[in-house]
């Protein structure tokens, strides 16, 4: 179903500062390209935010009838220290401290990579190209903007004119820095001198007898600049100019802007119409780092082996919690706010299996259709998750009052109703339901099994022990309701 059509999605563009409605270049296709991961060490909870984020969109893109081609890179080669022109390559480093080889690294870390996005239950892109299977296209992008006049060749490196582009294009054009405040690194480093500016940055450099991965290229053995690898990668899956860039806030500059100068430089147009940028993860209020030890990873989580938890979280917990949050609000993570997001998870899914028992009846007290367009329209705001979470307590509400009669559907409509919970909740958000059936028809028989004693007491006026079954049964989240029908529970 082309729903996109009927649907008028917005999108915040980081280029215009503004939410834009979405028009794609080709009707019912959209190109996306999303900055992956540097596979040299498992990977961050903030980078699992930004590619949750990007599940989300890919996701209701999907749902709205598009026809989306999602290319998300690997990069495992060429991403140097403090993202500089100078200094080790990540990848070739962690495999000289552990002593074996980058490719060994590479797999390692790109095997965890994948293993905790499909833990969170994120889809696949629909190409994962890597910059080392792409080291002929970045060169004859270097090969082109030099015929242009706008990079120049050192010591066997190649590094692209800033100053020299900025004459004729606008170099800070997203970040919205101004040329003289756009310096990479102003620290005193060898090599850094080969530059005719420090604002200029790396297409290729010439690697040192230090540096493991290098390639043959007209210029020097070396290794292309991290920036080059997503101009190449972009451009010959999603064509010259495509619809949607995404990334974490922190690429935005120098990564972004990079890209952004090298495509136009090689291609004479704008490589992008919508740039998106997911904000960051800090974690109890102050940002995550290895050296202060206030820091976390995702098996973490799930294993319950960590210092900075109480107890473990599920990955649908976890993915809960991230879409509680706007992808471009800033999320603080932290033992209590996961806490308070699991039970709002548990809840959303007791109202899901519960929505089963439902009975049709021949009127509907409900307005579903408005309901219905209250969701499209939290999602079609920029994908805001939060606005749509909110949707979604409002039909648990709706599935306790009509689970004690109070409300009514007809036939039509809770079927539509049951099908829009399914969609909203797993295709679009991505949860999974990870309470055991199992575990919860026991849990639904000791409750019974206690409802029956706390009615033989009062049978027997024992009404000390009735209240003491109903109170403590409350204390743990289960809510006892009496009717003329007997009395029924719900597990708030």
């Amino acid at each position: 179903m082309e729903l996109y059509k009927t649907n008028q999605l917005k999108i915040y563009n980081s280029l215009s500062k503004t939410k834009e409605i979405f028009k794609p270049i080709l009707e019912g296709h959209v190109g996306m390209y999303v900055c992956g991961p540097t596979v040299y060490s498992n990977v961050h909870l903030g980078n699992v935010r930004t590619f949750m984020s990007f599940d989300l969109v890919f996701r209701y893109l999907k749902h709205l009838g598009y026809k989306v081609r999602y290319v998300r890179n690997i990069t495992d080669a060429g991403h140097l220290e403090n993202d500089a022109d100078e200094g080790e390559d990540r990848i070739s480093k962690k495999a000289r401290l552990e002593e074996i080889e980058p490719m060994e690294v590479v797999q390692r870390y790109s095997i965890d990579f994948h293993n905790i996005l499909q833990k969170v239950n994120n889809i696949p892109p629909s190409i994962e190209p890597t910059a080392t299977g792409h080291i002929v296209d970045q060169i004859e992008i270097i090969k082109t903007i030099l015929d242009k006049g706008l990079a120049y060749i050192v010591n066997g490196s190649v590094y692209f004119d800033v100053l020299k582009y900025n004459e004729t294009e606008d170099y800070g054009i997203l970040s919205g820095r101004k040329i003289e405040d756009s310096i990479h690194n102003t620290r005193e480093l060898d090599g850094q001198t080969e530059k005719k500016n420090p604002q200029d940055f790396a297409l290729w450099k010439k690697a040192d007898e230090r540096h493991i991965m290098r390639w043959p290229s007209p210029w020097s053995d070396g290794f292309p600049g991290w920036h080059l690898e997503c101009s190449a990668m972009s451009t010959k899956y999603l064509g010259k100019t495509f619809d949607i860039h995404g990334g974490g806030m922190d690429l935005k500059f120098p990564h972004h802007e990079c890209e952004i100068a090298q495509s136009k430089a090689s291609n004479n147009v704008n490589p992008v119409h919508y740039w998106m940028h997911a904000n960051m993860l800090i974690l109890n209020g102050q940002k995550m780092a290895k050296s202060t030890g206030n820091y976390i990873l995702p098996n973490e989580i799930f294993t319950g082996e960590n210092k900075l938890l109480k107890k473990a979280f599920s990955p649908s917990a976890l993915r809960f919690f991230m879409m509680q949050a706007h992808y471009r609000s800033i999320l603080d993570f932290s033992n209590d706010a996961l806490e308070a997001s699991e039970k709002g998870f548990l809840k959303l899914m007791e109202a899901v299996d519960q929505i089963e028992n439902i009975k049709e009846n021949k009127t509907s007290s409900i307005d579903i259709n408005s309901w219905k367009q209250k969701c499209y329209d939290a999602m079609n705001d920029d994908f805001n998750s939060p606005v749509l979470i909110a949707q979604l307590f409002e039909a648990v509400k709706y599935i306790n009052l009509l689970q004690l009669g109070k409300e009514t559907l007809s036939k039509a409509d809770l079927e539509e109703f049951k099908a829009l919970i399914n969609v909203f909740v797993f295709d679009i958000l991505g949860l999974q339901n990870e309470v055991s059936k199992d575990s919860s028809s026991k849990i639904s028989g000791v409750v019974e099994l206690l409802i029956s004693m706390r009615n033989e007491a009062r049978a027997n006026k024992d009404w000390a022990l009735s209240d003491k079954i109903r109170d403590e049964l409350l204390a743990l989240g289960i809510q006892l309701k009496d009717g003329k029908d007997g009395t029924s529970f719900t597990v708030n």
